[in-house]
């Protein structure tokens, strides 16, 4: 008589769901990120160069916005969708317009720095215990990532607790950027406003690749490349 061994589920780990996590082919995935960043990024950006140099800060910020909001516009029109990343931009970029025309005042030019930062925060804190956190969202118009058919309940985690990781880096940077405004002199406050962006950006983002690669190891996940 054969006894057989009940085995008691690991409760700790994520239940796989057959599928696999696909992405585009490499130099697919390049031109789709990069248009996105493109459009949501450098579009406002030349804008900015273009209205600055022209009329000065106030022209050269409601350039960037109005450059977002009709990009906005075209891609409702040709595809019957915003890009989140795009919205995101359009709104900050606007917010930050008002305050630099609101008035000549250099410490509301300043202060657009921290409070844009504040607002990245609540965008996502906002969505992250929502069935759309904003991550996810990103993930799938920036690079093209598709999710498995069925919900899975690792990738679900994983997204909502990223948003709020993200929350809390835009939460430290505009707390970090609101005391050196108040610390340090306009010069350097310029300085380490970029420094600290850049380093909360490279840090947010290399520690979001290392946890997404870890949860698709933990929940016996793979990653597809389609083909070019």
């Amino acid at each position: 008589m054969r006894v057989r061994r009940r085995v008691r589920p690991d409760r700790t780990a994520d239940v796989p769901v057959a599928g696999d996590v696909e992405l585009p082919a490499p130099a697919r995935l390049a031109l789709t990120a990069g248009w996105n960043l493109a459009e949501s990024l450098g579009l406002p950006l030349l804008a900015y160069a273009v209205g600055a140099r022209l009329g000065g800060q106030g022209p050269g910020m409601a350039a960037a916005a109005a450059m977002a909001w009709l990009t906005a516009a075209i891609r409702k029109v040709l595809t019957g969708s915003i890009p989140g990343l795009l919205v995101i931009s359009g709104l900050v970029l606007t917010l930050q317009a008002v305050l630099v025309l609101a008035t000549g005042s250099v410490l509301l030019f300043l202060l657009q720095f921290p409070v844009a930062n504040l607002a990245l925060c609540i965008a996502f804190a906002w969505t992250a215990p929502t069935g759309r956190p904003l991550v996810a969202q990103l993930a799938a118009e920036v690079v093209a990532l598709r999710q498995p058919p069925a919900a899975h309940p690792g990738l679900d985690r994983f997204f909502r607790t990223v948003t709020w990781m993200w929350a809390g880096i835009f939460a430290a940077s505009a707390i970090g950027l609101a005391v050196l405004l108040a610390a340090v002199p306009t010069p350097v406050f310029l300085l380490l406003t970029t420094l600290v962006t850049v380093v909360g950006v490279a840090v947010g983002t290399l520690a979001s690749v290392l946890w997404f690669i870890r949860m698709l190891r933990r929940c016996g996940l793979r990653v597809r490349f389609g083909r070019a």
